[in-house]
């Protein structure tokens, strides 16, 4: 029986180190930083301090960006000298800006090396070393004490995690009682989505999971609802103005992304418009670990 044991959990291991890799190459974007200094020239030199607001076109990998980011915060109450976690925090931008507008402190985890030397790199253009960092981990394994965050944040993260629970439990883990967790995500609801997508190319790397789903992974992970609203009408809404404004200003997402971003937002676009997918906006406070 131990042998079996040892074999399943060797198997799981396996399956785990294959989904991760696979996301990573999702998330190669070599040379990014390189890019980034490239167009970020037009604001001018080096040396010039750049604002979290000048970047908002091309840091912001979510749908509705900025806003949405603003949005969840004010959300998840967030107060000058908290402690925040950004989970999956791609190049940075939501952190920059939660340390920009409420003065707290922020940590930022992503499985994408590339895009953590990106966030390092556009944090120092913006001056806010100080009150970031961003480590290169995979949310299922935070390296992180127990209670050590005020703030949990996840932005259209989850989507490439097959294990949902242990997801939400390291973010409970590293959350104190009473902390809260706020998540920005696509969620399924009829049918499944055309790909590619900004997060999977192919559904090899896509795990999405319907509302009712989502919401059955989080709460007995140690959660409890504070706030949970259907965010979709006003995805939808805000594609078609994409659509009807024709190209993006630059510099965008595409300089992440890649030359095809343009094909994986409009995909996304379509599955929304289409019913194939939503976007949910929840919070959630950590429950006491004695109750």
């Amino acid at each position: 029986m131990e042998a079996g044991l040892g074999k399943s959990l060797r198997q799981e291991h396996l399956a785990m180190t294959d989904e991760l890799d696979g996301v990573r190459d999702h998330y190669r974007a070599t040379g990014l930083t390189e890019r980034l200094r490239a167009v970020l020239a037009a604001f001018g030199p080096e040396d010039r301090l750049l604002t979290p607001q000048q970047l908002g076109t091309l840091d912001q990998f979510h749908t509705r960006g900025l806003a949405a980011t603003a949005e969840l915060a004010q959300l998840a109450d967030i107060t000058a000298g908290m402690s925040v976690l950004d989970v999956g925090s791609g190049v940075g931008g939501p952190a920059r800006f939660l340390a920009a507008t409420y003065g707290c402190r922020v940590t930022g985890v992503d499985l994408s090396e590339p895009f953590v030397d990106a966030a390092r790199y556009l944090t120092e253009r913006t001056g806010q070393g100080g009150q970031l960092s961003f480590q290169t981990v995979s949310a299922l394994e935070l390296p992180f004490e127990d209670g050590h965050f005020d703030i949990a944040l996840l932005q259209h993260v989850a989507m490439n995690i097959f294990d949902r629970g242990r997801l939400y439990r390291e973010i409970r883990r590293v959350l104190k009682s009473g902390g809260r967790f706020a998540t920005f995500d696509v969620v399924l609801r009829d049918g499944q989505p055309h790909y590619p997508l900004p997060w999977a190319r192919t559904p090899a790397t896509s795990f999405l999971l319907t509302v009712d789903a989502t919401r059955e992974a989080i709460e007995p992970a140690g959660f409890r609802m504070l706030a949970w609203q259907d965010d979709t009408e006003t995805a939808k809404a805000w594609f078609a103005q994409l659509r009807a404004s024709g190209p993006p200003p630059s510099p965008n997402l595409g300089v992440v992304m890649g030359p095809d971003f343009a094909e994986l937002t409009a995909n996304l676009g379509r599955n929304l418009m289409q019913g194939r997918l939503g976007i949910l906006t929840a919070v959630f406070e950590a429950a006491s670990t004695n109750s």
